[in-house]
């Protein structure tokens, strides 16, 4: 890999080069801004490192970007990707303008650097130093991106489905995984599920004066008392059936939970909180954070909340609300589960409206062979072993993806962001001696892929 390696760091301006003209592109698809321009911008990119690529139409949203080259085992990896971006708001926080690429003390700083941008760029450039220096690819390697991740994915399910015959791959690698705070690269094996929901409630046809309220039914208070029938005293959602469906994690699982470094503390400083719920820490901590379903409320919105004072009676409250969910926790039977609560416990005004797609929890078991060689090629390559997380916290659409594409999915060591990257936040940003580990990371694992055939 010597050669490999020394061609990557040859390379260093050109990888720097394309990923400052891909975060140029602004692709915010909760604006819907640029999103047809990015594609564009991403398949030109493609096409200059010699993939052949195609923009393959997406029903009600942007294009998916589309890649293919050929390698010399029977193996085939298919790249996840996404080319959309979060929303720069507060804009008034960033240090620089978040769609011009600005270097800072070793850093690069725009908007999608890190989510997921800089990902692509780590990936085209590792398949660029393998087929320049050993003249082939290992294995056959497809890339997918989409550019509604960041929107929940709505039009992504569909055309998965429509293309599973062109996407179809013995392993995903989806996002890639940086370093954390103690050096020991980080190995994710697939995420949580999620069902989005809005309640909302009316309870007159115009709010009233506030004098009223004696005689005059709230929406405020009646929203306010149906989300609190969500929840027990204790904090599990109170929800009939809502844990039935829970797959306990088995032995490997706990051992990985057991190993990963406890972050709890670090946490609890950054998030200024004096404990965790019920005083967690330690395994404790990590079993319920990686391995049990949450019921959240993500807004509430009625009455008037701006300066100074209105006394007034809300007629109509809106709350959303998010379930992060587990294997084998379904979205339409929770979304039904909840429904059959709040009509039980008196609330059947209250009405429910999902919000975009459902997604199922994936999680790759732990002795999968493609996670059991990813995990050997990260230790070989860092000196240090993976940091195994059963899977993230978070959500993405990979439940599509296993279904229609392939039975192992993972988020492997080889990404360009860090624990500090600032994903989602304003001065989101990569360090560049990253960006070149992770390349050579990842030509390392897909040579291994190629060679060892899991």
């Amino acid at each position: 890999m010597d050669k490999v390696y020394a061609y990557v760091d040859e390379h260093t301006e050109r990888r720097i080069a394309l990923l400052e003209r891909l975060c140029r592109q602004p692709s915010i698809s909760a604006h819907g801004v640029g999103l047809e321009e990015m594609a564009e911008l991403t398949a030109e990119a493609m096409r200059e490192y010699g993939l052949d690529v195609e923009l393959l139409p997406v029903d009600g949203g942007p294009p998916l970007v589309y890649a293919e080259v050929a390698g010399r085992s029977p193996q085939t990896l298919l790249f996840y990707n996404h080319y959309d971006v979060q929303p720069v708001d507060p804009l008034d926080e960033w240090t620089s303008p978040p769609f011009e690429p600005t270097h800072r003390e070793g850093k690069l700083f725009a908007r999608g650097v890190s989510d997921n941008k800089g990902d692509l760029a780590v990936r085209l450039e590792a398949v660029a130093a393998l087929r320049e220096v050993n003249g082939e690819m290992p294995l056959t390697i497809k890339f997918l991106a989409e550019g509604e991740e960041e929107s929940g994915s709505p039009n992504f399910p569909a055309a998965v489905r429509a293309y599973k015959d062109k996407l179809a791959a013995d392993v995903c690698l989806s996002e890639g995984t940086g370093i954390g705070p103690d050096g020991n690269p980080s190995l994710v094996l697939g995420v949580k599920g999620m069902l989005y929901v809005e309640l909302s409630t009316r309870t007159a046809q115009v709010d009233a004066h506030s004098a009223y309220a004696t005689v005059v039914p709230s929406a405020a208070w009646r929203l306010v008392s149906a989300l609190d029938s969500l929840k027990q005293p204790d904090g599990l959602v109170a929800i009939d059936g809502f844990y039935d469906a829970v797959r306990p994690l088995v032995a490997q699982e706990k051992e990985a939970l057991a190993a990963v470094p406890d972050t709890s503390e670090a946490l609890r400083e950054l998030l200024g909180l004096e404990a965790f719920l019920d005083d967690l820490r330690g395994y404790a901590w990590q079993e319920r954070l990686y391995g049990a379903p949450t019921c959240n409320i993500c807004g509430l919105e009625t009455g008037y909340t701006g300066p100074g004072l209105k006394t007034v009676l809300p007629a109509r409250a809106r709350a959303k609300v998010d379930f992060r969910l587990v294997p084998d926790q379904k979205p339409k039977e929770i979304l039904a589960q909840l429904r059959a609560h709040l009509d039980r416990h008196g609330f059947s005004d209250v009405a429910i409206q999902p919000i975009a797609d459902h997604e199922r929890a994936v999680r790759t078991p732990v002795d999968d062979p493609w996670v059991r060689t990813t995990a050997r090629v990260a230790e070989a390559f860092y000196g240090k072993p993976p940091q195994i997380a059963i899977n993230s916290p978070g959500t993405a659409p990979m439940d599509v993806l296993v279904d229609e594409v392939t039975s192992s999915l993972l988020f492997a060591p080889g990404g360009a962001g860090y624990e500090g990257s600032r994903i989602h936040a304003p001065d989101e940003h990569i360090r560049l001696s990253d960006l070149t580990e992770a390349t050579k990371m990842t030509a390392h694992l897909l040579q291994q892929f190629g060679e060892s055939n899991p």
